[in-house]
Parts: C-alpha cells; sequence; structure tokens
C-alpha cells in the first residue's frame, strides 16, 4: 500500500498523538515553553577503592542449603507437673505494726544452730554443779576477807576484843593495813637498820665484822623487780616497828611484848648474817648488835622549810645468839 494511504501501518509524525487518541474536534493544546536546566554542580571527588574485605567462611550449611533431607531435632521431655506445696498459714503478730511504707531493713542474722548452748549452759550437769560451787566458795571467801578487814580498822568493839587473836591471824603478815601514808603528817625519814656480829672462825678466833645494811639489801632485791617478795618489803620494817613499839627510850623491853620483839629482831637479823656468810666458813655468830640511821627526806627545791639532813642514829645493846641460832639453824 502507499505511505500516504490513511489505513496503512506506518506512524503519524512526530508531535502528533494518534487519530484513535484524540475525540473529534478536540483542539490540539499548544506546548508551553520548557523551564531553563539547572547547571549542575561540582562532582564529588572519586574515592579509590581499598582492598576488599576477607572472605568469610562458611560456617556449617543446613539441610536446605546443602541439600540433605531436613531432620527434626529431638526436644527434652517435659517433667511432669509439681503438685502444688501447701503454703503455711499467716501467724497473728502480737507486735508493733510496721506500716507498709517503711524503709525495708536488713534481716537479723540468724545463729547457724539457733538451739546451741553458751557458757555454763553448755556443760553437763555435773560440771555445772561444779563450776557454781567454786563460784560460791569464792563469794563466801571474799566475804569473809571483807569482813575481816572491816573488824581490823575498825575501832575496838565487842567482836575485836572476843576474837581480836583470829582477825590479826588472818590479817598479818599478808593484809596487813598501814595508814602513816594518809596521816596528818606522813613519814617523812628514811630508817635504815643495820647490824654488825661477834663470830667466831674456823680456828677458835672471834672478830667483830663491819656494819651490814640490812635495809640496803631489801631495797636492792626490790628494785627493778615486778613481783618482789613480802619478806622483802615488810619483814625487817615490821620488826623494827614492832621493837620500837615496845622498848622505852633507854631501849629497856616494855613487858612480855618487848621481849618477843627482841626475839624476833635478832632471829631474823642472824638468819641475814648467815645468808651474808658474815661468820665464814666454819664459823658461828656469838652475838649481835642492831642500831636504825635516821635521816630525814629533804624537802623539795620549791619549799621554803628547812629540816637537817645529819642522820641519826639508835643503838641497841649486843643480845648474846644462843647455840641455836648461832650457825642460822633456826629458820
Amino acid at each position: 500500500m502507499d505511505a500516504n494511504d490513511g489505513g496503512s501501518n506506518a506512524p503519524e509524525e512526530s508531535g502528533r498523538k494518534p487519530a484513535s487518541d484524540e475525540g473529534p474536534g478536540t483542539p490540539v493544546a499548544p506546548e508551553g515553553p520548557r523551564p531553563p536546566a539547572v547547571p549542575e554542580g561540582p562532582r564529588p571527588p572519586v574515592v579509590p577503592e581499598g582492598p576488599p574485605p576477607p572472605a568469610t567462611p562458611e560456617g556449617p550449611r543446613t539441610a536446605a542449603a546443602s541439600g540433605w533431607p531436613h531432620v527434626p531435632a529431638q526436644q527434652p521431655p517435659h517433667p511432669p507437673p509439681s503438685e502444688p506445696q501447701p503454703q503455711p498459714q499467716p501467724q497473728p503478730s502480737y507486735g508493733p505494726t510496721v506500716p507498709a511504707d517503711a524503709p525495708a531493713t536488713a534481716p537479723a542474722t540468724v545463729p547457724a544452730y539457733p538451739d546451741a548452748r553458751i557458757g555454763v549452759a553448755a556443760l553437763s550437769l555435773r560440771y555445772q554443779v561444779g563450776a557454781a560451787l567454786a563460784v560460791a566458795v569464792v563469794a563466801v571467801a571474799a566475804l569473809v576477807h571483807l569482813g575481816m578487814v572491816f573488824l581490823h580498822v575498825a575501832p575496838s568493839n565487842t567482836v575485836t576484843k572476843q576474837h581480836g587473836k583470829a582477825i590479826d591471824e588472818w590479817i598479818y603478815p599478808e593484809f596487813e593495813q598501814n595508814w602513816k601514808l594518809f596521816a596528818p603528817n606522813p613519814l617523812q625519814q628514811n630508817i635504815e637498820v643495820q647490824v654488825r656480829a661477834d663470830v667466831r672462825g674456823a680456828d677458835g678466833t672471834t672478830r667483830t665484822t663491819g656494819w651490814y645494811d640490812l635495809s640496803a639489801e631489801d631495797g636492792a632485791a626490790i628494785d627493778g623487780n615486778l613481783l618482789p617478795s613480802h619478806t622483802e618489803q615488810n619483814e625487817l620494817r615490821r620488826a623494827w616497828d614492832f621493837l620500837t613499839a615496845t622498848h622505852d627510850n633507854a631501849n629497856r623491853p616494855i613487858g612480855l611484848r618487848g621481849t618477843l620483839a627482841e626475839t624476833y629482831l635478832r632471829r631474823i637479823v642472824v638468819l641475814r648474817l648467815d645468808r651474808d656468810d658474815a661468820a665464814g666458813k666454819g664459823g658461828a655468830v656469838q652475838r649481835v648488835q642492831v642500831r636504825s640511821r635516821t635521816t630525814n627526806v629533804p624537802p623539795p627545791e620549791w619549799s621554803d622549810e628547812q629540816v637537817s639532813t645529819t642522820p641519826q642514829y639508835r643503838l641497841l645493846p649486843w643480845w648474846p645468839v644462843p647455840a641455836d641460832e648461832a650457825a642460822g639453824g633456826v629458820r
């Protein structure tokens, strides 16, 4: 067919729609002006490509990916349903009511063994009885001691007159009460007891020793000793106080107590001389003489008190020593 034939399959001129799309008598609208073209901006720089990322190792293939038949995983058997445990019934509270908005406190520490017994209660019945008896004995002894000390320091009364000997035996010498420190005029003197002796040597000759300062020996034994002996502290001092209280200014004994005081002091000094080996090997003490050396304690530097520091001596007569005491046999 000819190209100008309207029934041919040749395309229409460009810019026109096919006749089938246009309705009859419809005017064709003219095309308006096109919008201006927007200029393109600068292109971003090209970033060079880095090294390719390392290949990720493939994990185990699944059944679908590998083509293997799919086998379902076995599930663990379900435990049988447990029976509900009975809940304890709430007990009525008799304590103070705690408000609901009160801050929570830490629970009290509960001992591992709430029924465990401690102290004496943990002992058996036999040991409990023994402990009770021991406590009772100690309590009774303490009460008796306090009573004896009270009667000793109390003024003379009917009880002390009837039981004075028993009280003195309990108190002396360990629990002696000395109130000189609290006297209105405390003791401000140093008294030293010294002794010398006539001794007979092993060859039969007799000689007189020098003065032995027994108080200085006791002081040296006490210094630096945390647990000094009661004998070293008080024996010689108490013997000298006993003698001065039972002798007059002429050193004569007053009654039987004065004679007893001489015997007591003589035995003490003979034992001390024997300990110092005054008689020598094979010798024996024939008689002894005791004296005291008294010096006043000097006042402090800030005091205006003037006292004499010249020592004063009290010399006792010679006392013969019996044969049973001569070699220190009486102890």
